[in-house]
């Protein structure tokens, strides 16, 4: 006769794995004061100490801490407690650079040329087969480490001057590869700042991977996992840009804020 097994106790169904547990007592402890946002977290086997749990156990509690937004970390320099989140994020229509969670973004402009629609571009922005268009290529860094490889493509020149009568004219003087030692910014932070003209955003997020071309540019393998921001920012129905934004595994995070 084959043994029942005997039901879990109440104790033993509302048992939390010790990885929530840990969660939550490093979350307790920004909370109290013991680590206050701002601050720089302990090494890793310092704060496993404190804590009496081994490093792997810490180390994957961090990895969901920094998930969560909670805190953020950076080879070298280890785990900070984040600042309260400001109001923004992808429900505002922002540059891209200003929706990683960092105090500092720079920009490298890798490529910017008029080029004939590809297939991404012309099906995004209506573009026939003779139109061209400016296409920028400019690689983001947060606080100095890769963060963002953007893909930007302009409408073509009729319908850009329709929206930013400036816009043609200063995609050219600000698309060189090189401003004498300034931050590039990217296409997006460009025409945003030239226009107060009521537009709209529409974006798709995907996950793929860096790639060799990428990978070396941002110093990263080629098969580095990463988050894929597809957006179409328009007026009206007329599309005005549209982009491919790429964040590597353990790039800022990016901040949505939703409501009903």
């Amino acid at each position: 006769m084959t043994e029942r097994p005997r039901p879990m106790t109440a104790r033993a169904a509302h048992r939390r794995p010790p990885r929530v547990e840990l969660y939550e007592r490093i979350v307790a402890a920004i909370h109290d004061g013991t680590f206050p946002p701002g601050s720089v977290l302990p090494s890793e086997p310092t704060l496993a100490g404190e804590l009496g749990v081994s490093r792997p156990a810490l180390r994957e509690v961090l990895i969901l801490l920094q998930e969560d937004g909670v805190i953020t970390r950076k080879h070298g320099v280890g785990s900070r407690v984040s600042h309260q989140l400001p109001p923004r994020g992808l429900e505002r229509l922002s540059p891209v650079e200003d929706l990683l969670d960092t105090t500092h973004v720079d920009g490298r402009r890798l490529a910017a040329s008029r080029d004939l629609p590809t297939d991404f571009s012309a099906h995004h922005l209506r573009l026939s087969g003779s139109d061209s268009t400016w296409f920028w290529e400019t690689l983001l860094t947060a606080d100095g480490v890769p963060a963002c490889f953007a893909h930007e493509w302009a409408a073509d020149d009729d319908t850009l001057a329709e929206v930013v009568p400036e816009g043609p004219a200063l995609l050219d003087r600000t698309a060189d590869a090189s401003r004498g030692g300034a931050s590039d910014r990217s296409m997006s932070a460009v025409l945003l700042a030239a226009t107060d003209a009521p537009l709209t955003g529409r974006s798709t997020v995907g996950a793929t991977l860096l790639g060799e071309e990428r990978g070396a540019a941002m110093e990263r393998s080629a098969q580095t996992p990463a988050t894929l921001v597809t957006q179409v920012v328009s007026w009206g129905s007329r599309p005005l840009f549209a982009a491919k934004y790429l964040y590597p595994a353990g790039a800022p995070l990016l901040h949505v804020r939703q409501r009903r």
